[in-house]
């Protein structure tokens, strides 16, 4: 199994806004009060994406022209793509971002790689049982490994039937900030790639902190510890990506300018890093990882 793609799935919002119904369990989101917030963030998304093709990567750019999803430009939450052949479509905490599930997304990948099965999961939220795809869950999946953070948007039952399908084992914790506040997803504090973990381990619970070490010493991966305020600059929020001249981390420039010299050296073993330029979107409480849903084929 190989853990990036050289694909991935982009949603260009046309009215970005701040997510009211979000606000109260993210604390990585604020709200802007500027007039232009819809324009800036639909350039950031076309600026983001003709530098991932630049550098290689293809991008399947979809356009949201609706006024319902504000949180649209995150599409890695409702659906994942698998190389086992699955395509998971998953249950979402809050009544908006349920309608960010799009049928001619769903029709158009399946129609170009042909997904076996399509696992439906979003019946879940009549069963307040929430799982907030890639947001929730950080796959590693050469070790077949499923991080998850508990909160809102991550049910452990839910986790647990999907790691029963896909044949993952999970590794749940709670983390949360200084304040004490839970972490709302598992994708702002840790990133998994090929060589490597990138993870804020001082915000993981204390008495999980130890397995998640273990779970990714034995996996054969670098571990690269983040600050909590690296983490508030979504340094943990970042992608590991394929292209034909090597792999890429694909990163905001927030994220890059809080990572140290060191780190930067460190991961440069291993990845070109790719800084992008976000800080609109970044008001909603996720950042360049988030709006990319990476799409793995079915082998």
């Amino acid at each position: 199994m190989k853990q990036s793609s050289d694909t991935v799935v982009m949603v260009r919002p046309h009215h970005f806004t701040s997510n009211p119904e979000t606000l109260a369990d993210n604390t990585f989101q604020s709200v802007s009060q500027a007039n232009d917030v819809a324009q800036k963030a639909y350039d950031e998304v076309t600026e983001a994406a003709n530098t991932l093709r630049q550098q290689g990567v293809t991008v399947h750019l979809f356009e949201d022209e609706t006024i319902h999803t504000p949180d649209s430009v995150f599409p890695n939450n409702w659906f994942t793509t698998h190389a086992s052949g699955e395509l998971v479509l998953y249950p979402m905490f809050s009544n908006n971002r349920r309608k960010e599930r799009r049928a001619d997304i769903i029709e158009f990948l399946q129609g170009h790689y042909n997904y076996s099965t399509t696992l439906d999961l979003s019946g879940l939220e009549q069963k307040e049982q929430f799982l907030e795809g890639t947001g929730a869950i950080v796959f590693n999946h050469q070790a077949k490994l499923a991080y998850a953070a508990r909160s809102k948007r991550m049910h452990e039952a839910a986790l647990n039937s999907l790691c029963e399908r896909l044949g993952y084992e999970p590794v749940v914790f709670d983390a949360s900030n200084s304040a004490g506040t839970p972490v709302y997803h598992t994708n702002v504090i840790m990133a998994v790639g090929t060589e490597f973990v990138m993870v804020g381990l001082d915000m993981i619970e204390e008495k999980a902190r130890q397995r998640v070490i273990t779970a990714i010493q034995h996996s054969g991966k670098a571990l690269i510890e983040l600050s909590e305020t690296q983490i508030a600059q979504f340094a943990g929020n970042t992608l590991e990506l394929d292209t034909k001249n090597g792999k890429l981390l694909a990163l905001s420039t927030t994220a890059f300018e809080a990572l140290t010299e060191e780190q930067k050296i460190h991961l440069a073993q291993w990845v070109k890093l790719v800084p992008m330029s976000v800080p609109t979107i970044e008001l909603g409480g996720g950042s360049i990882r988030c709006m990319l849903a990476q799409v793995f084929k079915p082998t």
